[in-house]
């Protein structure tokens, strides 16, 4: 009997061993996986290289706000950690009425109108490219579609 337990012994320890074998060669997988995972998570998101998918469709369309209350609309290029760069640029420019009409004589509030304007027609003539510093992005939101900026940011397209 002495000799069954000695052998019943013998028999379990390299069943344990095994077992302690395949649960590190489990854990080295995992943090492999874990690592080649992070690596590309960084790669993606410090440079043009999305890898994850993780990143907009190029045809999207996004609204970005910056702190000094300027609202920029256009399609994202790159998105990093240290900058956004927004391409086929368009912003909100608020006009007055240069005069009065004589209904409006003694009226004091005048109705602003909102216009839409591509950028690259000012005075200094700045190309359809913008190198935004992230630290002055507030937010970024993606537009639908069907919103009237985008309905108004293709139809300026097609006329052009």
């Amino acid at each position: 009997m002495p000799e069954t337990k000695q052998q019943e012994t013998q028999f379990q320890q390299p069943q344990s061993q095994e077992k302690g074998g395949a649960t590190r060669w489990l854990v080295t997988i995992i943090i492999l996986v874990v690592i080649i995972l992070g690596g590309l998570y960084l790669i993606s998101s410090y440079s043009n290289f999305n890898v994850l998918g993780l990143s907009k469709q190029s045809d999207d369309w996004q609204a970005v706000f910056l702190t000094n209350g300027q609202v920029y609309f256009g399609t994202i290029d790159k998105d990093t950690k240290s900058e956004v760069v927004l391409k086929n640029i368009y912003y909100l420019q608020v006009t007055q009425p240069l005069q009065r009409s004589a209904d409006q004589g003694n009226q004091v509030q005048q109705q602003n109108e909102l216009a839409l304007v591509k950028l690259g027609n000012e005075l200094h003539g700045p190309t359809d490219l913008m190198r935004i510093n992230r630290a002055h992005v507030l937010f970024i939101e993606n537009l639908k579609p069907d919103s009237k900026v985008v309905e108004a940011i293709k139809q300026s397209r097609e006329e052009n």
